[in-house]
């Protein structure tokens, strides 16, 4: 598992797919609220003029010199609901991220959100 210390670091990293393609820039990273551990980075994906971030899962992710390999094929990935490069995430939105890749989405008891950013 990665230490949550060191996500800081991998900030600009390209992200490649499953296969080795590039699917764009790390943008940041998201903790799971309830473990405090890496669960999602932002991708920054687009031509220079239309940029936007989509969200990766970090599970399985390989974490290489100047790359972050994640367990997921890149049309995936740039398919996923997606945020301006200046925006945040709605709470509203965040099931669907997680529906998107088939994944549970387990809000906090009281509601609360289940990422946080990095």
């Amino acid at each position: 598992m990665f230490r949550t210390a060191d996500v800081r670091e991998w900030r600009t990293h390209d992200v490649v797919d499953v296969g080795g393609h590039k699917i764009g820039v790390l943008e940041a990273v998201y903790v799971d609220t309830s473990t405090d551990e890496p669960a999602m980075a932002t991708v920054q994906v687009g031509l220079p003029t239309r940029r936007q971030l989509v969200f990766v899962p970090l599970a399985d992710a390989i974490l290489g010199p100047g790359y972050v390999k994640v367990d997921y094929d890149k049309s995936l990935v740039k398919k996923c609901p997606a945020i301006g490069t200046d925006d945040v995430l709605p709470a509203e939105d965040e099931a669907a991220v997680f529906a998107h890749y088939g994944l549970p989405y387990q809000p906090g008891a009281g509601g609360e959100r289940q990422l946080a950013r990095r």
